[in-house]
């Protein structure tokens, strides 16, 4: 598997990289099982984004005249109840705050009750049923960690929709480190996102190109 390593200032930057290299150097292939089945994929084989300067506003990407926007921050404020409480609208199979919101208080407390240096402030996502539900969750772990005085966040996300997923999922994580640092009384750091599953969907590629070209 080719390792492909991208390092941005914020998080609008962080995604027209992604979007860059995912055009250039991301695999073609139909999808055999999971959304979109039947049609096709562009995908990197695995990636490492380090975002240096997450909390930089705005916190949503600028598309060029004509290409719809991926996402709002109207959108991201009613995502972050999805991610961080365990109430389910109709017809949802899960939410990550149904996993996440025991565990972030419990993080919370552990860094200000036991001290910042531990490896065991980590938030997992999904169980061993998730394999069974038609769409198992995307994102599957948050980990933590504090230096220098600040909480930085490490996310992995088994399979992850570049064009809409990635600026939602990470503006929506963006606010959750925030508001546990401030909890935990640090500054808020840097975000290092994975995923072995990086990808366009077909619909999106021409919306990726013009995009690309800003």
């Amino acid at each position: 598997m080719k390792i492909t390593q991208i390092e941005a200032r914020d998080l609008a930057e962080a995604w027209f990289l992604c979007l860059r290299q995912t055009l250039t150097e991301g695999y073609d292939y139909k999808i055999d099982r999971g959304s979109y089945q039947g049609q096709y994929r562009k995908e990197l084989d695995f990636v490492a984004v380090q975002i240096m300067n997450p909390a930089t506003r705005p916190l949503v990407p600028t598309t060029p005249q004509g290409v719809p926007p991926p996402t709002s921050m109207e959108y991201i404020d009613d995502y972050l109840p999805y991610l961080m409480t365990a109430h389910k609208r109709k017809g949802e199979q899960y939410t990550y705050g149904q996993y996440l919101e025991e565990q972030i208080p419990k993080v919370i407390e552990m860094y200000k009750n036991d001290g910042y240096d531990t490896n065991q402030a980590f938030m997992a996502v999904g169980s061993k049923e998730s394999i069974t539900l038609d769409d198992p969750p995307c994102l599957r772990a948050i980990d933590t960690r504090i230096r220098d005085n600040k909480l930085k966040f490490v996310v992995y996300f088994r399979s992850w929709d570049l064009w809409a997923g990635f600026p939602s999922n990470l503006a929506a994580i963006q606010l959750l480190k925030e508001y546990m640092a401030s909890e935990i009384g640090v500054e808020d750091g840097e975000l290092l996102a994975l995923s072995k599953g990086l990808h366009l969907y077909e619909y999106s590629w021409e919306l990726a190109r013009a995009t690309a070209r800003m």
